[in-house]
């Protein structure tokens, strides 16, 4: 459901940077960074750092680009 919001202009402009640096547009910007603060207000404990590589794994397994882990040594 798409809703319009008004938002400061100074606050676009730099959502429109951020955005076209990361080859995203200015509402999916503003969405991811909706996104990010919602996961860090519910587990402060984590670094952004850690929430941004989870977010990066669980696309990468979405779109079938990991591979199964193989063991390579044998269990006793």
């Amino acid at each position: 459901m798409a809703t319009s919001v008004r938002l400061n202009d100074d606050f676009v402009s730099e959502a429109k940077a951020y955005g076209t640096a990361e080859n995203r547009s200015v509402p999916m910007q503003i969405e991811y960074w909706a996104k990010i603060g919602k996961i860090m207000m519910e587990n402060p404990d984590l670094s952004y750092e850690f929430v941004r590589e989870s977010l990066l794994a669980t696309e990468e397994v979405k779109q079938g680009l990991v591979k199964p882990y193989e063991r390579r040594t044998k269990r006793n």
